[in-house]
């Protein structure tokens, strides 16, 4: 019978198929297919590498790949260690019991026994200590009421932590033509009669005290931020304005003083 790696290679030339068809039908690489070619069987991984080789080889070149396999088996192929063991025959004439392996037994003991110890500690963590104490008798104790204590009134403290603004701010905003006289603390003229067109503001003035005279009431005073307007009374009316209060009407005595000079 012919070797297997000539069968293999004169059914290869004789199809004209080269190599790297082979390798890319039968997704086994180049080396491996010149091995078996050549049957360096070393180069292969294994014996059951070199059959399955070569049952997929044949197959592809439409050989037997059982009548291959099977030379192979039988020329190449070392037989098992089982099969080199030497028979030796039984002396005495009894058969020799065979003794079988403690350790899977010692094994499964102590997982049981793991077990077993692993179940009484998640018990006895598990137990309210209430229950492992005898029963208490527990006797009320009677307790002092604690007296509500006085609260000190805090009004007036806060009252004197609360300073009274000693300035005051002032802006004046005309919305009609206006004869505007703003007399300071000091008596200061900051304006001296002066007139104010519709939407025109005096600048703000700061001071202890403010008295002012208007020719009507088409004004909007500003006093520490809040607007106020002035009453419209079809004449002449004058404001005094201080820290912390609302302007109030000046007497016409005073009010015909200001800006007299």
């Amino acid at each position: 019978m012919p070797e297997i790696g000539e069968t293999l290679r004169e059914t290869r030339m004789r199809r004209r198929i080269d190599m790297t068809e082979v390798e890319a039908a039968t997704k086994i690489r180049a080396k491996y297919l010149r091995a078996l070619e050549n049957e360096e069987w070393d180069l292969l991984p294994g014996p059951t590498f070199v059959k399955t080789f070569l049952r997929t080889y044949a197959e592809y070149l439409d050989l037997d790949p059982r009548l291959l396999v099977e030379e192979y088996r039988q020329r190449f192929e070392r037989p098992a260690s089982q099969d080199l063991t030497p028979f030796r025959p039984n002396r005495g004439g009894r058969r020799r019991r065979q003794r079988r392996p403690v350790g899977p037994y010692f094994v499964l003991l102590f997982g049981i026994v793991g077990v077993l110890a692993a179940l009484y500690l998640l018990g006895t963590l598990d137990r309210d200590p209430e229950d492992s104490e005898p029963n208490r008798v527990v006797t009320a104790t009677p307790t002092a009421t604690p007296t509500a204590s006085p609260k000190k009134s805090t009004s007036s403290s806060a009252k004197r932590k609360r300073k009274a603004p000693t300035r005051v701010s002032l802006r004046l905003t005309a919305s009609d033509r206006v004869y505007v006289c703003v007399v300071d603390a000091g008596g200061r003229q900051l304006v001296r009669g002066d007139f104010l067109e519709a939407g025109q503001s005096t600048k703000t003035f700061r001071s202890k005290r403010f008295r002012l005279n208007l020719g009507n009431g088409a004004v909007r005073m500003t006093v520490g931020g809040k607007p106020y307007n002035a009453a419209d009374i079809g004449r002449p009316v004058g404001y005094d304005v201080r820290p912390g209060r609302r302007p109030a009407r000046l007497r016409e005595s005073v009010r015909t003083g200001l800006c007299a000079t």
